[in-house]
């Protein structure tokens, strides 16, 4: 099991992107971040980072994700493009070129990083349990047979797999969620920030800590490997936002709205 001490916190991180950038292989060879566009894409089920509402920041999109791809955009005078795609369709599509950069609460880990350049982290998270109020589960132990949920291709899953449990994976968290609320799983395993959204949404559900069981991540955004101009100019843009405490306060704003 990994050690970790639970952070739930905005972490260092130096990121952004640029108006006139060129990623070899990238979206930008064909009218790109080159021509003062930065194109982004993310998985929006995955509040308060991403998600849909009726009017976000970058078109329907809206969360601390996308508030953040906003400001590298006003940071470098380019015009944000953001797509929508499943989770485990988001690195391959940066690697074909069919995007500039992924910003989707992603994890940086050993594996990724073989296959794409990570900017500084911005934010540093755990994994917990969500639990029906009454349960008796109190360590990431007592899931060892109970009914698990987790979002396919999340840290969560990764995880509960490592624990050896058997698990139901899910395209969303909200999926998840609604499995917990009517009864057809025991816990849910996810990031803690969006545990804590889905709780404050959910009566009649609680979170869960084990920090013995589960360890500390951090969010970065992806670029295509090799892609050091890009890289470089998040990572400036991102310095900026962490260390006026832009980062911070959407943390916060975000954490504590309501998803439409």
């Amino acid at each position: 099991m990994k050690k970790f001490t639970k952070v739930l916190s905005v972490v260092l991180a130096v990121v952004l992107t640029a108006s006139m950038l060129v990623a070899c292989g990238s979206a930008n060879e064909a009218g790109g971040a080159a021509s003062g566009t930065i194109v982004f894409a993310t998985n929006p089920e995955f509040p308060p980072f991403e998600y849909i509402t009726t009017n976000g920041v970058l078109g329907e999109y809206d969360g601390i994700d996308m508030a953040i791809a906003k400001k590298i955009g006003e940071d470098n005078g380019a015009e944000i493009k953001m797509e929508s795609m499943e989770f485990d369709s988001l690195l391959v599509a940066l690697q074909n070129g069919q995007i500039d950069a992924v910003i989707a609460g992603m994890t940086v880990t050993d594996e990724r990083k073989e296959a794409v350049d990570f900017t500084t982290p911005y934010y540093t998270a755990t994994q917990v349990m969500i639990v029906k109020e009454d349960s008796a589960i109190a360590t990431a132990a007592d899931m060892a047979d109970k009914k698990i949920a987790v979002v396919q291709g999340y840290t969560g899953e990764t995880c509960v797999s490592e624990l050896g449990y058997p698990y139901e994976a899910f395209k969303k968290g909200t999926e998840c969620v609604m499995e917990l609320v009517n009864g057809k799983c025991d816990v849910v395993v996810i990031d803690s920030a969006t545990a804590a959204k889905y709780v404050a949404d959910n009566a009649g559900i609680k979170i869960v800590e084990d920090n013995s069981a589960f360890a500390s991540e951090e969010y970065a955004i992806a670029v295509a490997k090799g892609n050091t101009e890009l890289l470089n100019k998040l990572n400036a843009s991102i310095e900026k936002l962490l260390a006026d405490g832009t980062i911070s306060t959407l943390a916060v704003q975000y954490s504590e709205a309501d998803a439409e």
